[in-house]
């Protein structure tokens, strides 16, 4: 899964692609390259969580999306906990190319501005908001909604996941802080991290459970303005 991905922060939307190749001539079934076959469950099981109020997805109903047995999905995954761990590292991996992007450029344009690190925090912030909208599947398994009756570590996963989030923003406001005068600058980002971590959170889950109907980044730049003025 990882291995398909070129995420820019100019342009979150970065779900699962296919290879480009010609089309198959017609009446032959193309036989996959090796590992697009992986990168199809992955593509088809982040499209059937897309489905609003969808119920728990069975490998059977995933099989039968793609056109084959069950017993193909077991030759390229292990189980269908391995199929959500792909999921889970598109998210991670792409989630944290793009805060390092955010994170270097806005350094390498501060120019000993105090408000360095809200604004890395703020762009941090809104660029989670834009992944989860243009990847509603994802959203689902960020917050745990497409992981409930799976395998526990999935949710710890995920709950590791925001935990490095939170320690990002901290980072981020934190030495932001340090040309500030506040006296308790560590303290201070802890407790604003924390806020914005729980905010991410709940927005993302107001999205899920909303059927996708409650966009996250709605009144953004307000939210931001009180969580960080």
């Amino acid at each position: 899964m990882p291995d398909v991905l070129n995420p820019s922060e100019e342009s979150p939307d970065t779900a699962p692609q296919e290879s480009g190749s010609a089309a198959p001539v017609a009446g032959v079934r193309k036989r996959p390259k090796p590992g697009e076959r992986r990168v199809q469950i992955l593509q088809a099981l982040a499209s059937m969580l897309e489905q609003p109020g969808g119920e728990r997805i069975t490998t059977a109903a995933l099989a039968a999306r793609l056109d084959v047995s069950e017993a193909a999905l077991y030759r390229h995954f292990a189980s269908k906990a391995q199929m959500f761990e792909g999921l889970i590292e598109f998210i991670e991996q792409t989630v944290f190319t793009l805060i390092n992007q955010i994170v270097e450029r806005e350094q390498a344009a501060a120019d000993g501005a105090v408000d360095t690190g809200v604004r890395q925090a703020t762009k941090v912030v809104a660029m989670l908001m834009q992944f989860a909208e243009k990847n509603p599947g994802m959203a689902r398994v960020m917050v745990g909604d497409a992981l409930v009756f799976e395998n526990d570590r999935l949710q710890q996963r995920m709950n590791q996941f925001f935990d490095k989030i939170e320690s990002t923003l901290k980072q981020c406001l934190r030495d932001g802080a340090s040309a500030s005068a506040s006296a308790t600058p560590t303290v201070d980002a802890q407790v604003r991290a924390s806020a914005l971590a729980a905010f991410v959170a709940g927005r993302l889950q107001r999205f899920a459970r909303s059927g996708y109907k409650r966009l996250p980044s709605e009144h953004l730049d307000a939210a931001m303005r009180l969580l960080l003025g």
